[in-house]
């Protein structure tokens, strides 16, 4: 028998005419690909910036911190944000919300306590009469109360459960119903998560519980054409690391190759990127965000 050689989509043998091959199953996801070709998410001589006119977001816990960093970046590039807070006796969470919205035009406040599955599913349904709908959502509302394992309380235990894993279980279930087909949701978890810092057993569990979640999440939610992702930032310059003893910020930042803790517009950048059509195939995924602190 004469040597075989494939000639385009053809298998000759020497000295006989080609003889069609069978096609396979790449050749037919080629054929329905160039059927139904997908819209590119940007143009080649466009500037890489992002455009959410037209989008609502939800950020929790966003009267401060990276959370108010994200809804006035959002706002700034067109999305109608939720400026969320927690009631507290003083009333400063109430008032930095409102602050935060008026830097960024077009937002709502609105209160919820995340723990509370039935708050949450009023902040849900407020939005839907108010704003129609959801396109993204970033669960980022979370609290620390920091003990050794011997000396952390029940209540230390659960208060930080209930409101950084409990809160955003409840978040994405209810919100899950008004979001859009591909809308998007952002998870914030923490380097903890996969490092396990010395007198954070709460925290590091709720975190890690988000990672677990977010991928969850990606699966249940991709028929909608919905992504689910998470950021993992390290160590940010925000209230939390501020209180940080200097000889504790000193050893720390020893530990991360680019010299410096992370700022609020670190995090806000990858959030941006997750919620925008650039991130579109990009689901279940953890993004570290630490300076090189920890690398998977």
């Amino acid at each position: 028998m004469g040597k075989a050689y494939r000639v385009g989509r053809e298998v000759t043998l020497a000295g006989k005419p080609p003889v069609a091959r069978r096609m396979c199953q790449k050749d037919k996801l080629h054929q329905n690909l160039m059927a139904n070709p997908v819209e590119p998410a940007y143009s080649s001589n466009m500037a890489v910036d992002f455009d959410f006119t037209g989008k609502v977001a939800l950020v929790t816990g966003s009267s401060r911190g990276i959370g108010a960093g994200m809804v006035k970046a959002l706002a700034q590039r067109g999305a109608t944000c939720v400026v969320n807070y927690f009631a507290d006796p003083a009333g400063r969470n109430e008032a930095e919300a409102r602050q935060v919205a008026a830097e960024a035009p077009g937002s709502i406040v609105m209160q919820c306590d995340v723990s509370d599955r039935d708050q949450v599913a009023r902040l849900i349904d407020d939005i839907q009469r108010s704003l129609g709908g959801l396109d993204i959502l970033i669960n980022n509302a979370g609290i620390i109360r920091d003990r050794t394992m011997k000396k952390m309380t029940e209540e230390d235990w659960h208060a930080v459960m209930r409101t950084n894993l409990d809160g955003t279980f409840h978040c994405t279930q209810q919100a899950a119903g008004i979001l859009r087909p591909g809308g998007r949701m952002v998870n914030m978890a923490s380097v903890t998560a996969l490092t396990g810092f010395f007198g954070q057993a709460n925290y590091a569990a709720s975190k890690a519980g988000i990672l677990a979640l977010t991928k969850v999440a990606a699966r249940e939610l991709a028929r909608q054409q919905i992504t689910v992702n998470a950021i993992a930032p390290g160590f940010v310059d925000t209230d939390m690391t501020r209180d940080l003893p200097a000889e504790m910020t000193a050893e720390f930042l020893r530990q991360i190759p680019l010299g410096r803790f992370g700022a609020v517009e670190d995090i806000v950048g990858a959030a941006l990127f997750l919620c925008s059509d650039f991130a579109r195939y990009i689901t279940g995924q953890v993004i570290h965000v630490n300076g090189g602190f920890f690398m998977s």
